[in-house]
């Protein structure tokens, strides 16, 4: 998958389960300041993204990630392991 790929993936999942507006869903929008994420929402969010790798994926892994920039990068990462 492509970072524009995993990127339209991932605006589809915040506007169908957060209700994010899509305007919003930018690489640089923080998840928990500026699209109103929590930590629960986070652990939705790491589940549907199991689904689209089809990989498990370790809580340490996602520790650092802060915007929708770096959820891409991260999944990313998991497709070209």
């Amino acid at each position: 998958m492509t970072r524009d790929e995993i990127q339209t993936s991932l605006a589809g999942y915040l506007t169908e389960m957060f209700e994010v507006a899509p305007e919003s869903i930018t690489a640089e929008a923080r998840l928990y300041e500026d699209l109103d994420l929590d930590s629960i929402d986070a652990v939705d969010l790491v589940v549907k993204l199991q689904e689209l790798t089809g990989r498990k994926i370790k809580p340490e892994q996602f520790k650092t990630v802060r915007t929708v920039g770096d959820v891409v990068d991260r999944v990313h990462e998991l497709f070209n392991e």
